[in-house]
């Protein structure tokens, strides 16, 4: 594309047609570049030629971008933004093709890996299951065009987080996280009506008071949650006995489909929180302090907390604790990891002077 728009808009060139470009591309190169070609040029000044074409073509390309900024600011925003996030997708592509190769040579599992691997290879594959149905729409012959409006106008739907300006990183942020907030009052309900079916009277009186705490607006301690979690390993508790509405609840929580059969919402809930309680393993080595900012936002955010207007002390205070409990909990006890996603973030605004 850049060597034809050449022929087109380049000085020298104007009367190089695509025609004479296909049929002659020697003599349209030698014009672009200023090195006449021989029939038999070696290796050396074919190396020379392939670095002339792609400089002239990054010149080109660069005059373009400042001639779409300058007159057309809006596309140029869309334009840059796409392929920003094209080249951050193939960037994500070859890392974990790398971090895979690595997982095959030495044998390791999944949860074996370093916290940012672990994270990296979580991440890419839900942004590729979102993806994948845009690229099959796109498929179809002249089909691209339609799913490039459809991706204009629906960029929180269609797109993921690679092809989405800064400004609307924050704004779908929010999106996702009101609709998913929506929910926890329900959640906290329905758990309370579960641990009436408990038969430890003491236990069961315990969580009682802390669920009622959280419905009343006060944010519960780390410790309370360590005293109740041999609860989440058994009945009604335990991830295999919560009913199917509170399944329906937490997939919710965990931005999962809730429209699906019970057994398979309660097995794909498992799943998921059994990765985040192995990224909690794994980021307690490498140290909460060691993340980035943007990573404390994005670890907080997975783990049920709103962080987009968060300071990186309050994520790294929020996701410190989180940390506390979940290195404690059992396997048997990712329940009480998962209903954590709701009772440490439903109150914690409140129980902070937040600074944007």
């Amino acid at each position: 594309m850049a060597l034809t728009r050449s022929c087109f808009k380049f000085q020298g060139l104007r009367e190089c047609h695509f025609s004479e470009f296909l049929r002659y591309p020697t003599v349209c190169v030698s014009q672009l570049t200023g090195h006449p070609l021989s029939p038999f040029f070696t290796t050396a000044k074919r190396s020379t030629l392939s670095s002339a074409i792609i400089s002239k073509a990054k010149r080109l390309n660069a005059k373009y971008e400042q001639f779409l900024e300058k007159n057309f600011p809006r596309f140029y925003v869309i334009y840059s933004t796409f392929f920003r996030g094209f080249r951050l997708l193939y960037l994500d592509f070859k890392e974990v093709s790398g971090i895979k190769h690595k997982m095959a040579d030495q044998g390791l599992k999944y949860y074996q890996l370093p916290y940012r691997e672990m994270e990296k290879l979580r991440q890419f594959r839900r942004d590729v299951i979102k993806v994948i149905p845009v690229v099959l729409l796109s498929l179809p012959p002249f089909a691209n065009y339609m799913v490039f409006i459809l991706m204009y106008f629906f960029p929180r739907q269609l797109l993921i987080r690679h092809f989405w300006t800064h400004e609307q990183q924050q704004e779908f942020m929010e999106i996702y996280h009101s609709m998913r907030a929506r929910v926890y009052p329900n959640a906290v309900r329905n758990l309370t009506k579960a641990v009436s079916r408990v038969p430890d009277r003491r236990l069961k009186s315990q969580l009682l008071q802390l669920c009622s705490k959280v419905q009343e607006g006060i944010h519960p301690k780390i410790s309370q949650l360590h005293v109740v979690a041999k609860l989440f390993s058994r009945h009604p508790l335990e991830m295999r006995y919560i009913d199917a509405r509170q399944t329906k609840i937490l997939s919710q929580v965990m931005f999962l489909t809730p429209h699906v059969p019970t057994f398979v919402a309660r097995h794909r809930l498992q799943g998921h929180i059994m990765e985040i309680h192995h990224l909690d393993q794994a980021l307690n080595v490498l140290g909460v302090h060691n993340l980035s900012d943007d990573e404390l936002r994005s670890a907080c955010y997975v783990r049920g907390l709103n962080s987009v207007h968060l300071n990186a002390t309050q994520c790294e205070e929020w996701l410190t604790k989180w940390v506390q409990l979940s290195k404690k909990l059992e396997d048997s006890e990712a329940s009480l990891l998962l209903h954590s996603m709701v009772l440490l973030s439903t109150n914690y605004h409140n129980s902070r002077k937040i600074k944007p």
